[in-house]
């Protein structure tokens, strides 16, 4: 989620100090180092953030004294000058946290550049104002920014706004109601933001009840990587508004975090089950055993054995049966069928590609690919059905006209063999998944995006460790127009290397695959 190797915005915390200073040097030295030892103790990435208003340009001078205008007394009253700023700045420095500023107006932005603050947050409410925009993209800083308020098309804007102009930025979905009810949190726009807008770090700037620890565990769970929250202290003279933090909640906010961030776990692929875990589920499980005693050599049927538990060690288990599993050895009445003692049956030929056929479904949906009811699936298989987990690929035909387009999937570690192709041009374009293409010997690597243009007459070859989803656009497609290095590949007939079915063939992989001779493969 990261967006660029410059300034990586995952899992950073933003503290807002505010106003919460009071104008006061010593309070805001205070509300930092309490800031800072609760980062400390809970090992979390934070920064501290200002709020820079020039106040004496920012605010109308007919509201520079005696205004009852909304915000502007306060501002008023916790001026504070760029001399005591860059001692708050030490401090955040020694305490290990970035530091962070939020300009109001231009003037404050070469502030910004000036003391060398290491990040720009955009506040909501300026985040149409485009003078201060264009300065701020000029900075050179990372910059945040917050979409309080903002419809779907201003966020579009601004999206479009920093990557054209290479910034370096995240988004950070808020709700600008001080403080804000549970009810309007609008968490599953983290859903939305991370589809929408790709390759950003996307953050969640919160005002709700201080004291609610559930909303930043649902907003991690929901992929926010980047946090807000106002901070202070309070002392007998100073009280918080309800949408600030203390030292003690923000210790029981980061604490909620990081049981988040455990609990969710890793984010790519599914992990392999714990030990603990496989032994709990082994415990459960039921074994096969005999109902009578079996002699040696017989052929197993399901009226001739019983599931029960406990599963014993080496035991066939219920799940694993098959009718037709010859005994090597006899087995006594109400005695374990274990593995060493079986001849375990060949799977069917075609079994090996329809267990592939769930993985290469999921693929697709994981990758927002959606086909329609009536294409044709090419099961590529150059070296035999039964090396096609690891020599192979799925063509999926969407059309083939003078023009033509395929959907490509390869699972985990397939490859396919170098040919080229004498009037076909193609282009592939990875949608998911990674790409190793070697072209005219020459290799190259190819992210979700990436495209490469293969013309007649060149060697190619593709594979992918992670398991790809890619497009292939080309001209016209002729079934004999593919051209092996290997010389055996070109030998064979080209119903002998491919399975063709319409849809994905549920009945017809079976008969054609039949049909080609292959009865079985041999179990594992």
């Amino acid at each position: 989620m990261q967006q660029s190797l410059e300034f990586d915005f995952n899992n950073l915390f933003v503290l807002d100090l505010a106003n919460n200073h009071q104008g006061n040097l010593e309070h805001g030295l205070n509300i930092i180092r309490a800031m800072g030892e609760q980062a400390k103790k809970h090992g979390v990435r934070a920064g501290l953030k200002f709020q820079f208003r020039q106040l004496d340009s920012f605010i109308h001078p007919a509201h520079q004294k005696g205004s009852t205008a909304k915000h502007i007394p306060r501002f008023l009253d916790t001026r504070m000058g760029a001399n005591e700023y860059k001692e708050l700045m030490k401090e955040i420095k020694a305490q290990g946290m970035f530091s962070i500023s939020t300009p109001f107006d231009e003037e404050s932005v070469a502030w910004i550049i000036d003391m060398d603050i290491d990040i720009l947050k955009i506040a909501s409410c300026s985040a149409q104002d485009w003078p201060l925009l264009e300065v701020a993209a000029e900075s050179g800083k990372p910059i945040i920014c917050s979409t309080g308020g903002l419809s779907l098309q201003q966020i579009d804007s601004l999206y479009s706004f920093f990557t054209h102009r290479g910034v370096e930025f995240a988004l950070m979905h808020c709700v600008a109601i001080y403080p804000t009810p549970a009810e309007d949190l609008q968490l599953n726009q983290l859903d939305l933001f991370q589809k929408r807008y790709p390759n950003v770090t996307i953050g969640w700037s919160t005002h709700e009840d201080q004291d609610e620890t559930a909303p930043v565990q649902i907003a991690y769970a929901k992929g926010a990587r980047m946090f807000e929250r106002h901070v202070g202290i309070e002392t007998d003279e100073i009280k918080l508004n309800k949408y600030s933090s203390t030292p003690a909640q923000i210790d029981k906010w980061f604490a909620a975090y990081n049981t988040a961030v455990a609990m969710c776990g890793q984010e790519e692929g599914r992990p392999a089950a714990p030990q603990v875990e496989t032994e709990a589920l082994q415990s459960l499980q039921r074994g096969v055993y005999a109902k009578d005693d079996l002699p040696a050599g017989t052929k197993l049927s399901r009226d001739m054995v019983y599931f029960a538990m406990p599963i014993e060690e080496g035991q066939f288990s219920s799940g694993e049966f098959k009718e037709g599993t010859i005994l090597k050895d006899e087995v006594k009445k109400d005695g374990s069928l274990l593995i060493e003692n079986l001849k375990l049956l060949p799977q069917p030929a075609d079994q090996m590609i329809k267990k592939s056929i769930h993985e290469i479904k999921a693929m697709l949906h994981e990758a927002g690919v959606h086909l329609n009811a009536d294409f044709q699936t090419e099961y590529s298989h150059h070296y035999g059905v039964e090396n096609f987990r690891e020599i192979g690929a799925v063509l999926i035909d969407i059309v083939n006209r003078d023009y033509c387009k395929k959907i490509i999937v390869q699972l985990p570690g397939q490859v396919h063999p170098q040919h080229y192709h004498k009037l076909k041009e193609e282009t592939f374009q990875v949608i998911s998944g990674e790409l190793h293409v070697v072209l005219e010997g020459k290799k190259r690597h190819l992210y979700p995006g990436d495209t490469c243009l293969i013309q007649p007459g060149m060697w190619h070859a593709f594979r992918t460790d992670t398991g790809c989803v890619f497009e292939e656009i080309s001209t016209k497609h002729y079934n004999d127009d593919s051209y092996y290095k290997d010389k055996k590949i070109n030998a064979m007939e080209r119903s002998e290397r491919k399975t063709i079915v319409n849809h994905w063939g549920r009945y017809e992989l079976p008969e054609k695959i039949r049909r080609k001779g292959i009865k079985s493969i041999k179990a594992a």
